[in-house]
This record gives C-alpha cells, sequence and structure tokens, in this order.
C-alpha cells in the first residue's frame, strides 16, 4: 500500500463542553448532558458524546444540523461466569461513568486498494478520543488513594473485597476500569467503538449483551431482512419501521428454514430513508474476533444484538482488545449510499506485504448445470464433475479468455453432505474417480487457463479446519489460486452460528493461512462482509445474501425484479458479493425447471457493473453463450478492476446507473438497472471533452430478446434508454483510434 498523502493533525481538546452548549445540540436539557463534541472536516456530520446523571454514556449524529440519530445508549452488560476474571463478582459496563479524558485529532490520507471501484481512495476524518472511567461503588465521593474498605458500601460486603489499606490490595477488589469511545466522523457518515485497554481489574470478560443505540427520529422507510444467526438469503422487505413487526411472518416465509431470533430482529447492512429525504445506512466495520451485529427495534431505535454461542453468551474478550466499527452513513443523495466508502476506510491497511498474486477472476463453471437440476454434485449417472465434462468448460473458456473453471461436486463426499449428524462429511484431497484431478489441471495450465478449487464443508468446521493445511498443499501442487469455501447446513460444534464469534475467527483464519499460500478466497454462507478485504485482498468476494441461483428454485419464487437494485444499497456496504450473473438463458426448460428468471438479457450485463466485484462468474452453459453471442461479447470485455466510478442516478429499490473506467485504460462501461419499467437518459460528461469514442449499446428490446446498437459519441451525448421492468442497459465506451 502507497499513502500518496498523509495530512495528520493531533491537538488535546481541554474545553469541549462549551461547545457542546452552543444551539443546535441534540442532547435536550434534562436527562443527559453532552460532554463532548466533534465535526466532520466539512461540518457537514457532528457527533455528541454525553453522560446521564448515573453515568450511563450515550452518543448523538447530525447531518447538516439535521439530528440523525438522538441521543442513544452505550455499553455492555457482562456475564458472571467461570469464564470471566472475576467469576460472579463480574458488574456491568453501562453506567457509573467519569469522563477523563477527551482527545479529537484529524486526517487526510489517500491510499491505494489492490483492487476496487476506484484506483485510491480518500480517507478524510475527524476524530473524537473520549476516555471513561468506571469507579467501584465504594470509590464514589472517596479522595484517598487508598484501595476501597468500606464495610457498609454493599459492593464491598463480600468477604474477598474487605481488606486492610495498607496492605496491597486484593486483586479481586475493582477499584476502578477504564473504556474508550473512539469516533470517526466524516463528511458523510461515522464509525464508533469501545476500546477496552491492559488494565488489572478488566481482563477476560464475556459479552451479556452489548448496549449500542441507534434512536431515530421517525416512522423512516427501511429496506430490511428478518434477523438470523445462520442465513441472509431472505426477500429484502420494504416496510415503514412501524410495520416490520406485521411483515416479519411474511418475510421469514422467503427463506428455508426458519431461525428468526425477534419478530423486529433485522440484519445489517439496513437502508433507510426520512421522509424529508435524508438516506441513512447502518452496518459495522471490522468485525475481527467478534459477533457479527444485528438489531432489534423498540419503537423507532434499533438496539444492538450479537449473534451468540452454544451457551447463549455474545462474545468472550481479553484486554487490550477493541470491538468492530459500528457505521452510520448518511446523506441527502443516494448514490453516496453507494459511492461512498466508510466500510472500508474504517477497516486496517493490507496486511499482505506481496499482493502481486492477487488478481482478478473472470470465471465459468458447472454450477448453473447443478442448481437447476441437470446435473448433481454427487457421483453417479447425473454427475456433473467428470472429466469429460470439466474439458468441455476448459476448452470454452480457453477459447473465450476466461480466467478460470469452478469445478464443484469433484471430491468424495457429496453422497451424504446432507446427514447433519456426521462430524466429518468431505475429502478435500480425494477426488471421485470419474474426476482426473492431474490430468486436468495440466490440460487446463496447456490451454492458458485454471481450476477454481471448491471446499463445501457441510459446516463440519473441526474437521475442515484439521484437513485445510493438506487442502492447501493439494491446490499448489495442481497450481490453484483460488478457493470457494460453503458452510451449507448447521454449524458443527452443535450450539454454534454462522455468525458468532467462533466462525468469525473461522473464517478469517482460513483467508489468512489461504494468503501464506498464495491462494484467494471465495466464501459462500459466511458473515456478511464488513470491509476485511481492505486488510486481507486475497479475499476477493463473498456470497452472503440471496443470490442469482434462487431465480432456479421454484418453491422460492425467484428473485423479484428490485432485488438487484436493493442489494447495492445493503450487502454490498461491506464488500463484493459473487452473485454469479450472465444468465442469458432465461427460460429454464432445457434443465427441466419450470422458473423463469425475473429480468432480461441486458439487465443481466448490467449486473457486472452495479454489483462490482473482481470475482464475477460468467454462470450460464456454454452452449446458451453460443447461441447468445453478442451478449456474451460483452461478458468477455467489461473489466473487474476499476480506475475510476461514477454513480449517475440511484434510488434504493428503483433504479442504478453507473459508469466504470477499466483499470490502466481509456475504457468506459455503463450499466443501468430497473426494477419497474421505466426511461431515462445517459449522460456521457465523464468521457474525455477531447476524444471521441465508439459506444456499443445493449438493450431491451419489445421485439427481440434485447438489441445492440453502436454510434460516436463524446462527452456531450446523451443517450436515451428504455428500461424493461427488471430489465436494464450495458455500454462499452472505447476510445477512436
Amino acid at each position: 500500500m502507497t499513502l500518496t498523502k498523509v495530512v495528520t493533525v493531533i491537538f488535546l481538546t481541554l474545553s469541549v463542553l462549551s461547545s457542546c452548549k452552543k444551539s443546535g445540540s441534540a442532547f435536550p436539557q434534562g436527562e443527559a448532558q453532552c460532554v463532548a463534541t466533534a465535526v466532520s472536516p466539512g461540518k457537514t456530520v457532528k457527533v455528541e458524546f454525553g453522560l446521564t446523571g448515573k453515568g450511563e454514556p450515550m452518543w448523538a449524529l447530525s447531518y447538516k444540523n439535521k439530528v440523525v440519530i438522538e441521543p442513544s445508549r452505550l455499553g455492555f452488560e457482562l456475564a458472571q461466569t467461570s469464564r470471566a476474571t472475576k467469576f460472579d463478582d463480574e458488574s456491568d459496563l453501562k453506567d457509573g461513568f467519569e469522563l477523563k479524558s477527551v482527545n479529537t485529532s484529524s486526517k487526510d490520507e489517500t491510499w491505494t486498494p489492490v483492487w476496487g471501484e476506484t484506483k485510491t481512495i480518500r480517507n478524510n476524518y475527524t476524530e473524537l478520543e473520549v476516555t471513561l472511567v468506571q469507579l467501584h461503588p465504594c470509590r464514589k465521593g472517596c479522595t484517598c488513594d487508598k484501595p476501597c474498605v468500606r464495610e457498609d458500601c454493599p459492593a464491598c460486603a463480600k468477604p474477598k473485597a474487605v481488606h486492610d489499606p495498607d496492605q496491597d490490595p486484593n486483586p479481586g477488589l475493582s477499584d476502578s476500569r477504564t473504556i474508550i469511545l473512539r469516533f470517526r466522523i466524516y463528511d458523510y457518515g461515522a464509525g464508533l467503538r469501545y476500546e477496552f485497554p491492559e488494565q488489572p481489574d478488566l481482563i477476560y470478560f464475556v459479552i451479556e449483551e452489548e448496549l449500542t443505540e441507534f434512536k431515530l427520529t421517525g416512522d423512516h422507510i427501511a429496506w430490511w431482512i428478518p434477523g438470523d444467526y445462520d442465513s441472509e438469503e431472505y426477500v429484502t422487505q420494504k416496510t415503514r419501521l412501524s410495520r416490520i413487526r406485521d411483515r416479519m411472518p411474511e418475510a421469514k416465509q422467503t427463506y428455508w428454514a426458519d431461525k428468526t431470533f425477534s419478530p423486529t430482529g433485522v440484519q445489517t447492512p439496513i437502508q433507510l430513508k426520512t421522509d424529508d429525504g435524508l438516506y441513512i445506512n447502518i452496518h459495522e466495520a471490522a468485525c475481527v474476533d467478534y459477533s457479527t451485529m444485528s438489531l432489534e427495534l423498540s419503537e423507532y431505535t434499533f438496539k444492538t444484538h450479537l449473534t451468540p454461542d452454544a451457551e447463549g453468551y455474545k462474545g468472550d474478550l481479553k484486554t487490550p482488545c477493541k470491538t468492530p466499527w459500528r457505521t452510520v452513513l448518511v446523506s441527502d443523495d443516494a448514490r453516496d449510499m453507494l459511492g461512498k466508502k466508510l466500510i472500508l476506510n474504517l477497516n486496517e491497511p493490507c496486511a499482505i506485504e506481496d499482493v502481486s498474486w492477487i488478481h482478478p477472476v473472470k470465471y465459468v463453471g458447472l454450477w448453473w448445470e447443478m442448481i437447476t437440476g441437470a446435473k448433481t454434485w454427487k457421483t453417479g449417472p447425473k454427475h456433473g464433475a467428470t472429466t469429460e465434462n470439466v474439458v468441455k468448460y476448459i476448452d470454452f473458456a480457453s477459447a473465450n479468455k476466461i480466467d478460470e473453471v469452478l469445478v464443484e461436486g469433484w471430491n468424495k463426499g457429496w453422497e451424504h453432505w446432507e446427514d447433519n449428524s456426521l462430524e466429518q462429511v468431505f475429502s478435500f484431497t480425494e477426488p471421485y474417480p470419474d474426476f482426473d484431478i492431474n490430468w486436468l489441471n495440466a490440460y487446463a495450465h496447456e490451454k492458458g487457463v485454471k481450476l477454481l478449487m471448491h471446499h463445501e464443508t457441510a459446516s463440519a468446521i473441526e474437521d475442515y479446519n484439521r484437513q485445510l493445511p493438506e487442502a492447501l498443499k493439494l491446490m499448489k501442487k495442481y497450481g490453484y489460486d483460488a478457493v470457494k469455501t460453503g458452510y451449507c447446513g448447521d454449524i458443527r460444534p452443535r450450539g454454534e452460528h454462522h455468525y458468532g464469534q467462533y466462525m468469525n475467527r473461522h473464517y478469517l483464519n482460513v483467508v489468512k493461512q489461504a494468503a501464506e499460500n498464495h491462494i484467494m478466497v471465495n466464501a459462500h454462507e459466511a458473515s456478511r462482509p464488513t470491509g476485511l478485504s481492505r486488510t486481507w485482498p486475497n479475499l476477493l468476494a463473498q456470497e452472503s445474501a440471496r443470490g442469482g441461483e434462487y431465480e432456479a428454485f421454484a418453491s422460492k419464487g425467484g428473485n423479484p425484479p428490485e432485488h438487484t437494485v436493493i442489494l447495492p444499497f445493503t450487502r454490498l456496504h461491506g464488500g463484493p458479493m459473487d452473485y454469479t450473473p450472465g444468465i442469458l438463458e432465461t427460460d429454464l426448460s432445457w434443465a427441466g425447471n419450470p422458473c423463469r428468471i425475473h429480468t432480461t438479457i441486458p439487465g443481466q450485463l448490467a449486473l457486472y457493473l452495479i454489483m462490482p466485484s473482481p470475482l464475477q462468474m460468467a454462470a450460464d452453459l456454454p452452449e446458451h453463450y453460443e447461441q447468445y453471442s453478442q451478449a456474451f461479447q460483452f461478458i468477455k470485455d467489461v473489466a473487474l478492476d476499476w480506475d475510476d466510478s461514477r454513480y449517475l442516478e440511484a434510488e434504493p429499490g428503483e433504479y442504478i446507473t453507473v459508469a466504470r473506467k477499466a483499470k490502466n485504460t481509456d475504457n468506459w462501461f455503463v450499466g443501468g438497472k430497473t426494477a419497474k419499467e421505466r426511461a431515462t437518459i445517459v449522460p456521457l460528461n465523464f468521457l474525455d471533452k477531447h476524444r471521441k469514442y465508439t459506444c456499443t449499446i445493449y438493450k431491451d428490446s419489445l421485439a427481440d430478446k434485447y438489441e445492440t446498437e453502436i454510434k460516436e459519441v463524446t462527452s456531450l451525448t446523451r443517450i436515451s434508454i428504455k428500461e424493461s421492468e427488471g430489465g436494464g442497459f450495458a455500454m462499452k465506451i472505447i476510445p477512436k483510434q
């Protein structure tokens, strides 16, 4: 990573309280007093911090002098358990705090991602650091520096807490505990996290519940999916906040199993819109060694709900440590919900010194044959991963300059992969007899193609951990450089969840071990991303949402037309998705499947742009691409890595139009996707005003499945487009020589 510009200013704020007293504070007179405030570099976003009379920490956020988050609680309830240093003597971190210090600083840097939507990303923020000290109850009002000896104090009544002040302090006594609340404030939102310094009175502790709240100002429109500890594969709902409870029973039916935790529980990222035109997105960043955050609604307040472990606890921590960032993205322009990189900026810089081996991947594979039911993963008469069938895909990829071929169902274990009673399901080194792993990899390399490894774990985690080193050795032996992991089914060990601390540790451990072996990762069924791809850019993509496969699932109704113009506002905030676009044959009767895909061919092409990822699948069959060769040409041509991206228009659940400039070229690609039939005008003012270009347009047609048009354009050109329901358009714009 190369920092092209770093400006850092650090100064102590000794008179923060006076700034809280200025007009426009979100803290009303009464319950809590604002004790610190800071504003973003452009003064559009303000964060305020306060304490109640009981010493309860609270925070608030405003945008352009409009309150977005009203004063909301912060803190933790801690578990009294043998897993904690203090066992049954543990006490909460939610009140009794006093302000110790307030520091502010600012930073303005530009960093270069390994891959992404833009060549560089600006990270410009104001930081507010609030240090709080929680005194032991018997220390309240005490001015001496001796350990507590007041036997009349209820908190000191236990025998081990009574001791002679002239002796060494009893290690069981808690005189004080310190936490730091760190806020980073951008012109388009803010992040907050808790930090726990190393200290004698807080060592090992267990979270009963995190108390972070987001108190909203009204009954906003929300795009949400049900809160679930194990799946994000629901259809997104659009309701007022007040209607979440009523809609929940219907929303739960869009997935296979009901594992929701509350009638008002939702997952993040959640997209909101106020009646006065503010767009708000709540999520988290840099979730490392911590449980995934969901939200539970009470009136208009979202309360943090962490994924529990097998014993019902929400996380084991040891100081020094820190939580993930809790994030709020806000703007009066919907395009900022897509273009601002709050989540990435809040993650740590790249941890991989040599990134030369990390590259975008465009791939094909047998996957769609299996999803539609034409082939099977397990061995037998319909087995998909046979040497003969894989050769067909290798030849197709080679002829069309596609990087890799994904082969699922190559390894032993698929005949009993749905048996949840087993602790060992798959071998990750033993192929089926009809898959010649040695010959196929040699043949692929001769053709200039690589095979893409597949590791479905069936969520037998300890078995996968045991086999992973040998599995990675096998990949190195045969020249694989990428793996698709999968975690279908209930987690084993029993009682753990896909989005708990245990599994979040596992997912990152796989990414780290893969990086050591120069392997890139595409994780399916993993917890929703929180920007860790900045730190570990070999994590190219994840599924972690309802993907294109649902178009083939008749019992779940496919994906509605608005689905793919909601996901960029929700799921994609944390990182790229392996959605598996490029299905050009929208009638699935060829596989004996009754489904029809709720889109058009140009709409499928647009997905490569409105859902950007350095890993993209051309998911259809080779014979279908031969049938629609003009449209397939766009899939071959479209870039996966970008120097520049311009969101031209956007509205959640309605439409998105974006223009992107391919990395290290002057070629532009434009994609537009809509839920409902509409007409739009695309200005090309992002082009170099001194050049002429050739523009190839792929658009919806009433007379045919799609039509193409080629025309000369300049930066002054405006192109009128009609989009069908669920459809869209795509453009390739190349400079004229």
